[in-house]
């Protein structure tokens, strides 16, 4: 297995999955002396140009970004984050994953269904069909309590 030099965490909120994937990220960038990069996506409605100014997006990818850099802090990580403008957070990423050559992306999800069954969701399944590296997905616990 080649080395993780440089890993990618899209964070989509301030929810635990985020919270697990950026905790991850990090252990695993101590263990390999890799660089953690946390990105936050805007996804910009067709109606608007891309570079459109979308400033209750922009406040919560700042919050997002912010609470990265706080769990990163805890763990006495370094950490760079980015808010990127795209139609779809999937295409996005997986740009991202490419210019910056990463190593690895590290997803977190949430648990939740549709029509009765698990779902992934769109992103998740775009980057894991289209990544250019290894990607690792944090799912959290069934609300429930079972995992």
């Amino acid at each position: 297995m080649e080395k993780i030099r440089r890993i990618l965490v899209p964070v989509k909120g301030e929810g635990p999955d985020d919270d697990e994937a950026v905790r991850f990220a990090c252990a695993i960038a101590k263990r390999n002396k890799a660089k953690v990069v946390a990105v936050f996506v805007i996804e910009v409605p067709r109606a608007l140009p891309l570079d459109a100014e979308v400033p209750e997006a922009m406040e919560e990818g700042e919050r997002s970004l912010q609470r990265a850099e706080a769990i990163a802090e805890e763990l006495e990580e370094e950490i760079e984050t980015e808010i990127l403008q795209s139609r779809l957070a999937g295409p996005a990423i997986v740009d991202e994953a490419n210019e910056r050559n990463v190593d690895l992306i590290v997803m977190g999800l949430p648990y939740r269904t549709r029509l009765g069954e698990f779902y992934l969701g769109s992103t998740a399944t775009y980057v894991l069909k289209n990544a250019p590296c290894r990607v690792w997905l944090c799912r959290v616990q069934m609300a429930d309590g079972r995992k």
